[in-house]
């Protein structure tokens, strides 16, 4: 059967050859299926010619825990997330192929691509000649579309299945992605900027199909991106990475489903743009914030 060349390209983001799968990995059964992920990650390390992108990562992420990868640099965050992928290697220290892999899921090295990771990119990656539910169902074998209409149905979309991609919008278009990630049920779940092309409105519908998706199903979610109120309102816990080395790592300690605009988040917020900025902490002071007069028994601000 011929393939355009297009879908041909993003089957090898949906299906993983067997053949790439390295001999420690343990087999696929129907019951790791859906089961989130621990991810552990040790002295990761990545070069891109001259330059050093990550310079011995060490992190630990819990089964079913959400976590935000923040950073100056989009091209640390972007390497971090494709090695968890495995759509990049890692290097050693001299900059070729390390002999054990930094990356473990569930105490298993990870060296290729793994059907119970699936990772969604900036764009949408819909093929335009293809309905909404044929989308999602891209490379599944068998009759896929009553799970694909389950999916979209989970990601708000049901009536929009027999729809062309151009007929979406760009809000509309990133919940079909979601939905094609779901319908695998993965274990683990990157977002790669996927949200970086958005507008304001449009980004914070896709963060509350993000969070539902994750309530729902309980995946384990590593999230690059530049917004720090996004890290906030999303994440469990926030890192970020500088200059190649974690210089933050801190627990999100606010309710859900988290109010945006609140003092306390606002005030994370703040604290780790400082810290992707290298801007120093504000000074304490007991001064108060204006001059007091006080008459008698009444103290006036001035």
């Amino acid at each position: 059967m011929f393939i355009p060349p297009n879908e041909f390209e993003l089957l090898q983001h949906l299906e993983v050859p067997t053949a790439a799968r390295h001999d420690d990995a343990p087999p696929a059964t129907d019951n790791a299926v859906g089961k989130p992920l621990r991810v552990t990650v040790r002295k990761l390390i990545k070069h891109e010619g001259e330059r050093l992108r990550l310079g011995g990562i060490d992190l630990d992420i819990a089964a079913g825990e959400f976590v935000a990868v923040m950073g100056r640099s989009g091209a640390a965050r972007r390497a971090f997330v494709r090695i968890l992928a495995g759509l990049d290697r890692a290097s050693d220290g001299a900059g070729g192929t390390p002999l054990r892999s930094p990356v473990l899921l569930d105490n298993f090295p990870q060296w290729a691509s793994d059907e119970r990771v699936q990772l969604l990119f900036p764009e949408d990656r819909l093929l335009p000649w293809k309905r909404v539910w044929q989308n999602v169902a891209l490379g599944l074998p068998g009759d896929a579309r009553p799970r694909a209409l389950e999916a979209l149905r989970q990601v708000g979309l049901a009536e929009s299945s027999r729809h062309w991609p151009a007929e979406l919008n760009r809000a509309q278009r990133f919940r079909v992605a979601l939905a094609r990630a779901l319908l695998r049920q993965p274990g683990l779940l990157l977002l790669d900027d996927a949200l970086a092309g958005l507008d304001a409105l449009s980004r914070i519908d896709a963060q509350g199909a993000i969070s539902e998706a994750w309530r729902h199903s309980g995946f384990t979610t590593v999230l690059a991106t530049d917004d720090v109120h996004e890290a906030v309102t999303l994440a469990d816990r926030i890192v970020v990475i500088d200059d190649g080395v974690l210089v933050f790592d801190e627990r999100v300690d606010l309710a859900r489903p988290r109010t945006r605009g609140s003092a306390a988040a606002a005030a994370l917020a703040a604290r780790v743009l400082r810290v992707i900025l290298n801007e120093p902490e504000p000074a304490l002071t007991d001064r108060p914030l204006a001059s007091v007069i006080q008459i008698r028994h009444l103290r006036l601000a001035v």
